[in-house]
């Protein structure tokens, strides 16, 4: 299985027809996008996914609220949307829990953490790790758009807080590990920047073990 987490940017724009051949080429069989819109734009772009055979797909997009960045699921296999019992109520638009029935079934947890200056961040990254720590329906990926990282570790120049880096290494404490510095075994680069975004994978410990097992890649 090989999964994509692609902050798109502004539902894509006129860059929507690169994007989708980016993802052809990466072939992958689950897509998790931050900023889609249900623009024109982005509505293309499911279609496009569809015709590559994503033809699963979920969104927070709403047709009353077209331009609000939002997320969007896209697979091979059935999705099931997951609603947890006590709710995720900051910026639900920017979360999405979607259960991929697959062979090697999986939940995927995508988000898009507010910038800090909305406000909304450190609620948005509390009910995260709420979810985190409470977590007890077995193999589960978050990825996605995080705006976090780990202090000096992940930084290019200052941008993170004793906040960020304290909700990364809570996440750690609760047995979910960094996938991506953990397959890339690098010292350095467990965020990704872009443009000032940061992208970060984790993954539950006893997932890491089962991703290897099942030969899965990201």
């Amino acid at each position: 299985m090989r999964i994509v987490s692609w902050n798109i940017r502004a539902g894509g724009g006129t860059r929507v027809a690169g994007i989708a051949g980016q993802i052809a080429r990466w072939a992958p069989d689950v897509v998790a996008l931050s900023e889609f819109r249900a623009t024109p734009p982005s509505v293309e772009l499911a279609r496009a996914l569809a015709g590559q055979g994503l033809l699963h797909q979920l969104s927070t997009a709403s047709s009353r609220l077209p331009h609000v960045n939002s997320l969007l699921v896209a697979s091979r296999w059935p999705l099931r949307r997951i609603r947890l019992r006590a709710g995720f109520a900051p910026d639900s638009g920017r979360w999405l829990l979607a259960g991929v029935d697959g062979p090697c079934a999986i939940t995927l947890g995508a988000m898009h953490v507010p910038n800090r200056v909305t406000g909304r961040k450190l609620p948005f990254l509390d009910a995260v790790l709420g979810v985190a720590n409470d977590w007890r329906r077995g193999a589960a990926l978050l990825v996605g758009d995080t705006n976090s990282g780990l202090i000096d570790l992940d930084e290019q120049s200052p941008a993170f807080d004793v906040e960020e880096d304290g909700w990364i290494r809570g996440l750690e404490a609760a047995g979910w590990l960094d996938a991506f510095r953990q397959a890339r075994e690098q010292p350095r680069g467990g965020a990704v920047s872009r443009g000032g975004l940061y992208q970060r994978v984790l993954t539950l410990l006893a997932l890491e073990l089962w991703l290897r097992e099942h030969h899965l890649t990201w």
